[in-house]
């Protein structure tokens, strides 16, 4: 479809431009905030180390937590709208250079964020007096409890220090490299009759092309292109996953799972019950990809077939039907996040098109002091888009909901589980309309084909990065890893993984490249987080059905709260145990009579 008609995303009304006098402003504000905090911590927070003064540390608490807010809103703030520039532009210099000289800030307000950690871990067994005297302790009295316990994980003031500021010339700059490589690389591909350059984001989107012969092409030019960057791509790879092993060694963690594992507020136990339910699951899934194959008339799937489209739905849709479909099947839901929706929609929210230096995949960030979020997304058209869509707009509505109840910004520091709950909640919306709607068995089995194509790449594709993962930490604390070895490491978990559902002479050996979330030090394991979302937001959807709009307070008032109580305690009030294999199992089986279905036609 033409891109010319695809929105970009506004950011004015944040400020009027990079060079503003409002942004200039604003970062001078910022940085008055952090030198503020800087002062208080010298001259009030380190006088009271060693004092046990409930009255006088609850005064100190509810103050520093009031500091710590302001300046995460209106950090959080200046880094969404420069990072708009930057995921949209990767050309654009002035952007790149005020960014780096943000990131200055952003160290010495981590500097700042361990200095209150090793203080709360300080506090003791007076914690639960300075809680109960009331105040923006007792308001956060779930960060200050988790703080305290996590602060067991600190580095010395000193070496925490320096690790913030090496990280800039380390781990960040080495995502920084990733994002610049992938965003730049493109490919001369012919299209219906006509070669043209195709940023990388347009031609893994091709995977979902009607035509084999093209998504087989582009499959392999893809592969040819990443092959020419894997060199820098694989020195990102091993620069930011040795930087994290070391910190977590001198961290006294046990590894890169243990911190993943902490800051999705969870526990091993929920962990492992729900990966074995997973794996229980190949077989169930592996009947679908054999299913799709014969559907396509052949006998095992290559990778390029693995998204390719069936039935006869809609096999391109135009940036106003995606409109008009997210908006009708979200108002079903709740009014509420139909009229988030619109507002993302008619206030230019959400930047759609695909373009050389954009980012690709899509994300979604919250914009807090205008109380606004703004999404990234690569729209071609295809089905698959909508489910893109509604997933980050699930994210929006996740945001709206803080910002209706109030919440501060250490309140809404949601773990990644919580956070993909909202989102999948929301595709679950969409694909249980498109489901309803089918007027036809072909229609039926293109959406068929969305939903179990989908749950497959949360629930199979998911388990193949968390192996894929875990096996690049461990091997690479013994030595640095080649492309090539990354290659094998990635081959054999799909192999894990897809089992006998895919032709294992044709996989993605080259998943590794493009996927931002194995460049990010700050989260490991951003993969397993998508499995919970799917499979708590099945949970929770069953409820939907069952107590209809009656669910929906609720439902807003969990994901309003989602950065104050532990994962299994909030699942706890819908009556949910995380911590039960049988939970995720069940969620999984939903599936199966879609898998029987899908058989069947």
């Amino acid at each position: 479809m033409s891109t010319t008609t695809l929105p970009r995303w506004n950011v004015s009304n944040v400020y009027p431009a990079l060079d503003s006098a409002e942004f200039k402003a604003a970062l001078a504000e910022l940085d008055r905030q952090i030198d503020a905090m800087d002062v208080f911590f010298k001259a009030e927070i380190a006088p009271t180390n060693a004092q046990t003064n409930p009255k006088r540390l609850n005064e100190l608490s509810n103050l520093l937590i009031q500091q710590a807010n302001q300046a995460a809103d209106l950090a959080g703030t200046l880094g969404a709208y420069i990072h708009a520039f930057i995921a949209t532009d990767s050309y654009n210099q002035q952007a790149m250079r005020i960014y780096s000289e943000f990131q200055q800030r952003g160290v010495k307000l981590s500097m700042l964020s361990t200095q209150t950690t090793a203080w709360i871990g300080t506090l003791g067994e007076v914690l639960p007096q300075i809680l109960s005297l009331g105040g923006e302790s007792a308001n956060h009295a779930y960060f200050l409890k988790l703080a305290a316990d996590q602060s067991r994980y600190l580095m010395s003031e000193t070496e925490e220090g320096l690790a913030a500021e090496l990280s800039l010339s380390g781990a960040q700059a080495w995502s920084k490299l990733q994002g610049t490589v992938t965003s730049q690389l493109s490919v001369a591909f012919e299209l219906d009759g006509k070669t043209e350059k195709l940023p990388m984001p347009a031609l893994i989107n091709l995977r979902s092309h009607p035509d084999e012969e093209t998504r087989r092409r582009a499959y392999e030019a893809e592969n040819a292109a990443w092959e020419t960057v894997k060199e820098p791509l694989a020195a990102a790879m091993n620069g930011i996953k040795g930087a994290v092993n070391v910190l977590n060694q001198r961290r006294g963690r046990e590894d890169a799972l243990h911190s993943a594992i902490d800051g999705a507020h969870m526990d091993h136990a929920t962990l492992e019950a729900m990966l074995e339910a997973m794996q229980d699951s190949f077989p169930m899934f592996e009947r679908y990809f054999i299913a799709k194959a014969k559907h396509l008339g052949k006998e095992k799937l290559a990778w390029w077939d693995l998204f390719a489209p069936l039935g006869q739905a809609e096999s391109n849709y135009t940036w106003d039907e995606a409109r008009a479909f997210v908006l009708e099947q979200f108002g079903s839901f709740a009014p509420e996040m139909q009229d988030l929706a619109r507002r993302a929609f008619d206030e230019n929210w959400i930047d759609a098109e695909q373009r050389s230096g954009k980012r690709g995949g899509a994300f979604c960030m919250g914009v807090p002091l205008v109380k606004e979020s703004r999404i990234l997304t690569n729209f071609d058209g295809t089905p698959d888009q909508l489910s893109t869509i509604a997933h980050e707009l699930g994210h929006a509505f996740h945001n709206e909901c803080a910002y209706r109840h109030n919440k501060t910004a250490l309140q809404q520091d949601t773990p990644m589980t919580l956070a993909e709950t909202a989102s999948i909640m929301c595709e679950t919306i969409a694909s249980q309309a498109l489901l309803k709607r089918a007027a036809s068995p072909q229609e039926e089995l293109a959406v068929l084909e969305l939903s179990l194509n989908g749950a497959s790449q949360v629930i199979v594709d998911i388990y193949s990065r968390y192996l894929f993962e875990k096996e690049v930490f461990e091997r690479r604390a013994e030595a640095e890893l080649s492309a090539d070895e990354l290659c094998e490491m990635m081959e054999k978990a799909q192999k894990a993984t897809y089992g006998a559902g895919l032709d294992q002479r044709f996989l993605q050996k080259w998943m590794w490249t493009w996927k931002p979330h194995y460049y990010a030090a700050e989260l490991s394991f951003y993969n397993f987080p998508y499995a919970f979302g799917l499979l708590f937001a099945t949970g929770l959807y069953a409820i939907y059905t069952q107590r209809g709009a009656a669910f929906v307070p609720d439902y807003m008032n969990l994901l309003a709260s989602t950065g104050e109580a532990p994962a299994a305690e909030l699942a706890a009030r819908f009556g949910i145990d995380i911590r039960s294999k049988k939970f995720w199992a069940d969620s999984i089986k939903t599936f199966e009579a879609q898998i029987e279905r899908y058989e069947a036609i």
